[in-house]
């Protein structure tokens, strides 16, 4: 799905203009003497950007480089699950496209830069990178600024004011 929404990764002159095309650099706020990065611009191609964020939620299951980098956002940086998996995705992109344009499969590796399999990165993987429970409960849950809680709770509602039908005339 991503190379193919990617379309030809030679048609971008550098990594970056790859990210930038999926929307997933952060936005920057300036004036002439401040400045402060925001969210993710979001411009470019959303499905491009969704699967890129559910394979770099899967990609951080399995690849010891990727889940250190999202242990490290989610306990020492404080960022929301979905932020962190927002910062891996720009960095599994970068990788799937050098992959790309070199020719090149894709490696895991652990933290020092050794070729291992699977099993042996899943098994660094259990050791070394699990986000403890209260952290995850903690960056996991919604903060209440989703729609459904910006609903209004004293809004007349459309239908009977209780279960219990009146008849006319009944008292």
């Amino acid at each position: 799905m991503i190379l193919g929404r990617l379309g030809d990764a030679n048609r971008f002159s550098s990594l970056a203009a790859v990210r930038s095309f999926t929307g997933l650099v952060p936005s920057l706020d300036s004036s002439g003497i401040s400045g402060r990065h925001g969210g993710p611009t979001k411009r470019g191609d959303a499905l491009l950007r969704e699967a890129l964020f559910l394979s770099a939620n899967q990609a951080r299951r399995i690849d010891p480089t990727l889940a250190a980098k999202y242990h490290r956002l989610m306990v020492e940086s404080g960022k929301h699950h979905n932020s962190a998996l927002c910062h891996i995705a720009t960095t599994l992109l970068t990788r799937v496209v050098a992959c790309w344009k070199n020719q090149t499969p894709y490696q895991l590796r652990d933290i020092d830069g050794r070729v291992v399999d699977r099993a042996e990165a899943r098994a660094i993987i259990a050791e070394r990178y699990q986000i403890p429970e209260d952290i995850r409960r903690a960056r996991t849950t919604t903060t209440g600024t989703s729609r459904r809680s910006k609903e209004s709770h004293s809004a007349p509602s459309t239908g009977p004011s209780s279960n219990h039908v009146r008849r006319p005339g009944a008292a």
